[in-house]
């Protein structure tokens, strides 16, 4: 019995919800090809995928590949591991990477409102200017104050969901 040499490849599943989740948050700023990447690492099976998984899922290049995840690294969303066992490194989300993000954010609203308002004082002679100064400063004020009680929140709703 011979096996087969070229076995057909399990389809990805998702990768139309996945390239739409890429391009809302491309939309936002967001990298492209990062956000490709992420969101095909988020179907990922447990291990993860090897580079070269990626670009056959994506239908990219290595080197596009290899820019992505440096960027994810880099602002440390996935990770890379390494096995004895493997010949190829896989990349893995980091667990709570969403959350962490979001909650460190906190300092930088702050600041963030305080150079804002620093605009909207330096056009005290145009109120339309200084309005969309003010206006900004407060949300992020807003969302500095709101971080810890919506971080509180997530972790009431999260253990009841591992309590399940």
């Amino acid at each position: 019995m011979t096996k087969d040499p070229d076995p057909v490849p399990r389809p990805h599943r998702g990768i139309d919800a996945a390239e739409e989740a890429a391009a809302m948050i491309a939309g936002v700023g967001f990298p492209r090809m990062p956000g490709r990447v992420l969101m095909a690492l988020i179907a990922a099976p447990a291990d993860g995928y090897s580079a070269a998984e990626l670009a056959e899922r994506l239908g990219i290049s290595p080197a596009a590949v290899s820019g992505a995840v440096r960027y994810l690294q880099t602002i440390q969303v996935i990770r890379r591991v390494a096995r004895p066992d493997r010949r190829r490194d896989h990349y893995l989300i980091v667990p709570d990477t969403w959350y962490g993000l979001m909650t460190n954010n906190g300092p930088i609203y702050d600041s963030l409102a305080a150079h804002i308002e620093a605009i909207g004082a330096e056009h005290s002679d145009d109120d339309a200017a200084r309005a969309r100064a003010t206006e900004m400063a407060d949300f992020f004020r807003f969302m500095a104050r709101r971080m810890p009680q919506l971080v509180e929140e997530w972790e009431a709703h999260r253990a009841g969901l591992d309590a399940l």
